[in-house]
């Protein structure tokens, strides 16, 4: 970030702070083993650790300033009533004063491909920013912005919801000039209790758009679309007049790969096989209507990555890229880590996709999986965790997935957790011939593990999937240990 003044922090964050106190700070550190020399240390109150009792830590790494919701010893102090909401204040202000774009992408699925996608399609052609890690909570969304320098032209961020309200308060943060929404799903019931309350969390990222902002949503989701005729922000941009020459007014645009076609970006022609996906892409640069139809290749498997790379090329072309540049960008883009991220770990293909679930990312992952072996010459196995935060409907939803599991043809289940035992029961109430599955639970990832070497086999298809609760990395590592 650039040099910030500490008094001028003291303004926006209304902090107390002792006259004699001046000077300047480089970064900004919610963490004490991370700060650097010249760096601001946000004491944050967390469940497990609170900041407040790191900050002489800070100090003797170098920190130039604190800022603290207690009575501190230690000096220079900033004093506010909440430092989550002064991490806010001030980086939506940073934001303001720097100046560079903000894409902003929400959505049950998908946020981080996207955003993945288009950093690596966007930075071959401007300097772009985008948090190292999945920062896109209160404390994550505003250290994305504050990581980027004066020179960064874009930033890409996400933004993540597990309540209501959630995303409201971090658009107006951001202050996105580009919104997107990937998809809706039913995720984080236990927090919002049903979909017509996601959809409306999802839409309230246009609360914070900037006046000439352009919001992009998944066409495919009907529901979703009729919601967003009624926000205000579509209302308000149907009355700036046409975005171009001899266009109608926009409200919003859509992507999609819905048959017949209906939005503004359409993939037609999708193929997913292996290890990537070709389709056509419909659209004219910078937007509708759709002028020509461009091949495109994605190594990134299954149909989710389809949606996720039409976001990405709609928000690429409200930068002025042109559907070729994309085209040949997109070729070369790297795998997401945990992320459908396809893994050849000695004669196993492995599908790495622990990093989270839900229904929907858990349906996509299975589409990937059979599609993988298409011929059928290989055994297909799904070792498989509880998928968390679903609230009432999570045994019936963990019951369904069992179905779906069959229905992929995998052939043996290794289901971990309390809730993957559902599915395993599901699964085998669900299974006819030629299909028959073979299932085995286990309380936690560490037993499961510890039952790799005797249930897979050489050349076994397997993917691994499950809540960031069941750490099923862990059976990643240990497949390595035994087939590499």
């Amino acid at each position: 970030m650039k040099e910030f003044s500490i008094e001028a922090l003291a303004r926006i964050a209304r902090a107390e702070l002792a006259k004699n106190i001046s000077g300047f700070f480089t970064g900004v550190s919610t963490d004490s083993r991370t700060t650097k020399a010249g760096d601001c240390f946000f004491a944050i109150a967390g469940d497990n650790f609170d900041g407040h009792d790191y900050i002489a830590d800070a100090f003797a790494r170098g920190a130039a300033c604190a800022v603290v919701s207690k009575d501190v010893e230690h000096r220079p102090i900033l004093k506010v009533n909440d430092t989550v909401r002064a991490l806010g204040d001030f980086a939506r202000e940073y934001r303001r004063q720097v100046g560079f774009k903000v894409v902003a992408i929400t959505g049950s699925v998908g946020k981080t491909t996207t955003r993945q996608i288009v950093y690596h399609i966007l930075s071959q052609h401007y300097s772009v920013f985008q948090a190292p890690k999945n920062f896109n909570n209160d404390i994550g969304l505003p250290l994305t912005l504050l990581g980027a320098e004066p020179k960064d032209q874009i930033v890409i961020a996400e933004l993540g919801s597990n309540y209501p309200g959630e995303i409201a308060y971090l658009t107006r943060i951001a202050l996105p000039d580009v919104a997107v929404i990937t998809s809706v799903y039913p995720t984080h019931l236990a927090g919002f209790g049903d979909m017509q309350t996601i959809i409306q969390e999802k839409l309230s990222i246009s609360d914070g758009l900037q006046p000439d902002g352009v919001l992009i949503i998944n066409a495919d989701f009907d529901q979703l679309v009729s919601a967003c005729r009624g926000i205000p922000f579509c209302k308000k941009i149907a009355k700036r007049g046409p975005r171009a020459k001899g266009r109608d007014p926009a409200a919003f645009y859509t992507f999609g790969k819905s048959e017949p076609p209906k939005a503004d970006y359409q993939a037609r022609n999708i193929t997913c096989a292996g290890f990537g996906s070709s389709f056509t892409i419909d659209s004219a640069e910078g937007g509708p209507p759709r002028a020509k139809s461009t091949q495109v290749y994605l190594p990134l498997a299954g149909p989710g990555n389809v949606e996720n790379a039409l976001a990405a090329w709609a928000i690429c072309s409200q930068f002025g890229l042109t559907i070729d540049d994309f085209a040949q960008a997109v070729k070369t883009q790297p795998s997401v880590s945990m992320r459908a991220e396809l893994l050849q770990i000695g004669t196993l293909t492995v599908l790495n996709d622990c990093y989270n679930a839900n229904p929907a990312s858990m349906k996509n992952a299975l589409d990937i999986l059979t599609n993988l072996d298409s011929a059928g010459k290989h055994r297909l196995v799904f070792i498989c965790g509880d998928m968390a935060e679903l609230g009432q409907q999570t045994e019936h939803l963990h019951a369904e997935l069992g179905a779906s599991i069959t229905k992929a043809r995998v052939q043996l289940l290794m289901a971990v957790g309390e809730f993957a035992k559902i599915t395993a029961e599901a699964a085998k109430r669900s299974a006819v011939r030629p299909w028959r599955i073979q299932t085995k639970c286990f309380d936690d990832t560490l037993s499961a593990c510890n039952n790799l070497k005797d249930s897979i086999k050489d050349y076994d298809i397997i993917l691994v999937k499950g809540s960031r609760t069941a750490k099923l990395e862990m059976a990643v590592e240990r497949l390595k240990e035994l087939f590499s």
